[in-house]
């Protein structure tokens, strides 16, 4: 099964993203500040990449102890943006049965500014489940777009993802289940997947 999984707050979603780069402003302090356009850090970044999966995106950073990824940051997008990125995207691999051919995927991820991968998801020990969640890869008008009209709200959750591994840390898996967000597939149109799903 293939979900794309997401925390719904009204017409917003949630992705998280983790940050940062030693030695360079980290994301969290470019993107909070006031911004009428994207900073030109963000340009020079080029692939911004998003993971609706809270558990995902602790395997990536490992529970934020990785170096550059430190800072977890609980991203809200609204939902036109959101589908705007799937309408847009071409899948990060080849898969026969979805693309007429190699050259034709080539071709098509090259302009794509939006691109997929469907990765295991994860449960609290970071094991991989039977199921994937999609993760997004964002680049040129996606990135304008995801940091001028998209995002509306930036949190840290640097201290939840700390209080999380703790508990899972010390075995009480309950208490840090409990503390998880919550999310759920996402009710997307059959339209907007049916290009992404292998």
């Amino acid at each position: 099964m293939r979900a794309e999984r997401y925390r719904a707050d009204g017409r917003a979603r949630r992705r998280f993203h983790g940050t940062s780069d030693a030695g360079r402003p980290s994301t969290a302090t470019i993107f909070s500040k006031p911004r009428r356009a994207v900073p030109q850090e963000v340009r020079e970044r080029g692939l911004t990449c998003i993971k609706p999966s809270f558990l995902w995106m602790m395997y990536r950073c490992g529970w934020g102890t990785k170096a550059g990824q430190e800072t977890v940051l609980a991203v809200e997008v609204t939902r036109d943006g959101f589908e705007w990125a799937l309408r847009h995207a071409c899948l990060s691999s080849y898969v026969r049965g979805v693309h007429p051919d190699r050259a034709t995927w080539q071709r098509q991820l090259k302009r794509a500014p939006t691109r997929i991968q469907w990765d295991p998801e994860r449960d609290l020990h970071l094991h991989a489940l039977p199921y994937r969640s999609l993760q997004l890869g964002l680049a040129g008008e996606a990135v304008r777009r995801y940091a001028d009209e998209w995002t509306v709200a930036i949190s840290d959750v640097t201290p939840l993802v700390r209080e999380i591994h703790t508990l899972v840390g010390s075995g009480d898996l309950d208490s840090a289940a409990r503390l998880l967000p919550q999310e759920r597939p996402y009710p997307a149109a059959d339209e907007l997947l049916t290009h992404l799903r292998p």
